[in-house]
């Protein structure tokens, strides 16, 4: 145990130059196409990970998490088909993400890297309660594994830039998220998603959904660029 909260300690805060550096890095993994075949999967982990932690905050019961081998997924909750439990639990899929790079902003720059990776590792075992299928079983564990492992037994200036470059990546796939959302929706039976789902069961439509959802990632990456790069 002891060593298990000497591995929790504080690290070095990563320089602005490094710091930059694992933006350009997050960029590429976001947006260079045989990386992101990979890394988004862990986008939709946190984005399904949000609805369900959501719909039981609001008094839904879960019903599984399903993650897919083409980066979609699906949380299957129960309760109220509207009302603000039901709109929280859809707002919150696109949010997660952001709001997790958001936390990462704040931690990394106070020296807590280390404890970031380590409550990624957390999300993911928790979540393993809930995957119902396999695809998804092994998106969970192995970004769980990996993340620990770097976590446990890389050096310090190793876990602070894996911390800052995740950091970045979730603050990028905010916007990024909410731009392939509206690429989606103009697509032929694109209509299903979470902000068509708020505009059946409440008087805004989607496009405002959207346009809110989109406002919310900007401003966040924007805060956690200013605390990543300014302090």
């Amino acid at each position: 145990m002891d060593q298990f909260l000497d591995r929790l300690a504080a690290t070095t805060p990563p320089d602005r130059a490094v710091g930059i550096g694992c933006a350009l890095v997050a960029l590429c993994a976001l947006l260079a196409d045989p990386i992101v075949r990979y890394t988004r999967h862990l986008v939709t982990l946190l984005h399904e990970g949000g609805h369900a932690v959501v719909a039981l905050l609001a008094g839904r019961s879960l019903h599984g998490i399903r993650l897919h081998s083409d980066a979609s997924g699906l949380s299957v909750s129960r309760g109220r088909p509207s009302g603000p439990g039901m709109v929280a639990t859809l707002l919150a899929g696109y949010l997660t993400p952001a709001l997790a790079g958001l936390a990462g902003a704040y931690a990394v720059p106070a020296g807590w890297s280390n404890a970031y990776l380590w409550a990624m590792v957390l999300v993911c075992a928790l979540l393993l309660l809930q995957i119902r299928n396999l695809h998804g079983l092994v998106v969970v564990v192995v970004s769980g594994v990996t993340i620990g492992l770097v976590g446990w037994y890389a050096p310090d200036q190793v876990r602070s830039a894996l911390a800052t470059t995740l950091t970045w990546f979730l603050l990028f796939s905010g916007p990024w998220g909410m731009a392939g959302l509206f690429r989606a929706r103009r697509r032929p039976g694109g209509q299903g998603s979470d902000v068509d789902q708020l505009a059946r069961i409440t008087p805004l439509p989607a496009t405002g959904w959207w346009t809110l959802m989109t406002a919310v990632t900007l401003a966040v990456l924007g805060l956690g660029a200013r605390a990543l790069l300014v302090g």
